[in-house]
């Protein structure tokens, strides 16, 4: 039969129809030996585990390399998810890190982890702050942070996504730090798993905000300053757009 280019992409059963189309009819096993025979089987392979290609598109797309410092508030941003177990299931966390200071400059929770919880998180940033016009927020590749609506809320706070490497957990590693710190200095402390997700919300909550924020010495910050007393010093501020 005359071949089109792209019949050599044909299998056996494909190629078997197309002669009987063509009023030859055979068996599948005399096409298969057919095209055993014309090096006509093609074997069709999956790429295992993560390409140089996309090693290379993840290499850009990663805006922040590891350098979990800005010259100013608001630049560059960091987020993530993390869980407690509580009486009554589970509770998501979901904040946002700024790294000039180590400041907790948004905070979500609730029971799921859905991709809701992270757009209301970036609403809940440009509600307090107003448009972040290029300012980086920085995250894992979880489904939420890939997800077309994270990625349009985004742009609509004027944020530009960075994102780790596949597996690469260093690439967030000041978030992952602060969440144990979380961990450590509170969470632990708690009998989290006979408590309801309320309760625990609150601890949370008046930790950040009433401690951690504003009293916590900081190890990344000049002179161990907690991340509020830091901002001050310096006379900059974080102002809504």
């Amino acid at each position: 039969m005359a071949e089109h280019p792209d019949n050599r992409n044909y299998g056996v059963r494909r190629m078997q129809t197309a002669l009987a189309q063509r009023g030859t009819h055979v068996s599948i096993r005399t096409v298969y030996r057919t095209m055993s025979e014309a090096g006509l089987i093609h074997r069709h392979h999956r790429p295992h585990g993560i390409t140089k290609t996309d090693t290379a598109t993840q290499d850009k797309e990663n805006l922040i390399k590891r350098d979990f410092t800005a010259a100013a508030p608001l630049k560059k941003l960091l987020t993530d998810i993390t869980e407690v177990q509580c009486a009554d299931g589970k509770l998501y966390v979901s904040p946002v890190l700024d790294c000039y200071n180590g400041e907790i400059v948004a905070l979500e929770m609730r029971d799921n982890m859905k991709k809701e919880l992270c757009i209301d998180t970036v609403r809940q940033l440009r509600q307090k702050y107003g448009r972040l016009e290029g300012t980086i927020l920085h995250s894992d590749r979880g489904c939420q942070y890939t997800s077309y609506a994270f990625r349009r809320t985004l742009v609509s706070a004027g944020l530009l996504q960075s994102l780790s490497g596949t597996a690469h957990c260093y690439d967030n590693a000041r978030m992952e730090s602060f969440f144990a710190t979380l961990k450590k200095e509170k969470l632990y402390q708690l009998p989290t798993y006979r408590m309801k997700r309320e309760e625990v919300k609150t601890a949370i909550f008046r930790y950040i905000f009433g401690y951690y924020n504003t009293q916590r010495i900081n190890s990344f910050n000049k002179d161990g300053l907690p991340p509020v007393a830091l901002r001050s010093s310096t006379g900059l501020t974080h102002h809504a757009a």
